[in-house]
């Protein structure tokens, strides 16, 4: 299975589109006194409706297909069971490794940073650089799952890159927040935030120099199907509690419903 140089460039332009908008958080955190915690959401929600449509009704479906003609039907379907189960145990025992303190998906609003204490602030930078290294090590197998999703249907990529940008975005206020409250400055906030992001795209060349060099219908199925399982585990995992923490539980809803109606259309489009 042959990768083109442009379809490459694309999947890891998204890659990084996704992983850096962390950056975008970090401005919103940063250049406003009031978290818009209603849109966010709203946002978060909708993030989630993205991933769990397309992974359940389009990316599974896509992986099964391709393993169960390499294996047959049976076969093929079981090893895209386990390589999806496979994909949700990945992303689980990374957050395992994280302490939960440290935990990117805590959510943060502007208005919680209050206090002008030495230890208040110490505290607070400790918690940003820690929320910085977690989402390093968090985002890393979400840059494999949105270069791997892009690179082998572009179509499918722009949406799942979407919605994986929008869910970085509170992870940029993670970071961005605290480190600006203890040390005073929106530049080393901003950075921190910036730089945190660049494991989606890190994960990206590493997982394409590790496993796309042999790229086969086989191993590109395995990992599609570990992709769906990643994504769904963020969903469920992280996003729709994070939203439901930001804003009333009917809002996340709406932003699922809605987010799993814009995907449909989307893939209904491309038939």
């Amino acid at each position: 299975m042959d990768i083109a140089h442009s379809d490459f460039l694309f999947a890891f332009g998204l890659t990084v589109f996704a992983g850096l908008s962390t950056g975008i958080g970090s401005l919103l955190s940063l250049l406003t006194n009031k978290t818009n915690t209603k849109f966010l959401s709203i946002a978060l929600g909708f993030s989630a409706g993205v991933m769990i449509y397309v992974s359940m009704i389009e990316i599974f479906k896509k992986a099964n297909d391709a393993l169960s003609l390499e294996f047959g039907v049976k076969t093929g379907t079981i090893v895209t069971t386990l390589s999806f189960f496979g994909g949700m145990f990945l992303i689980a025992l990374i957050d395992k490794i994280i302490p939960s303190s440290e935990n990117p998906h805590e959510a943060h609003t502007v208005e919680e940073m209050d206090g002008n204490s030495e230890h208040h602030r110490n505290r607070l930078k400790r918690m940003g650089v820690f929320t910085a290294l977690a989402i390093g090590i968090h985002n890393f197998p979400e840059g494999l799952a949105t270069f791997a999703a892009a690179l082998a249907d572009p179509n499918l990529g722009i949406p799942i890159a979407a919605a994986v940008a929008i869910h970085n975005i509170p992870e940029g206020i993670a970071v961005a927040v605290p480190i600006f409250y203890a040390t005073g400055s929106r530049k080393r906030a901003f950075k921190l935030s910036f730089l945190s992001g660049l494991s989606e795209p890190a994960g990206a060349l590493i997982g394409y120099l590790l496993l796309f060099r042999y790229f086969s219908d086989i191993t590109f199925g395995i990992i599609f199907a570990a992709v769906a399982g990643i994504m769904v585990f963020i969903s469920l995992d992280e996003l729709l509690p994070s939203a439901r923490e930001y804003g009333e539980h009917h809002l996340s809803m709406y932003g699922l419903v809605f987010g799993m109606i814009v995907m449909a259309a989307s893939l209904i489009l491309f038939l």
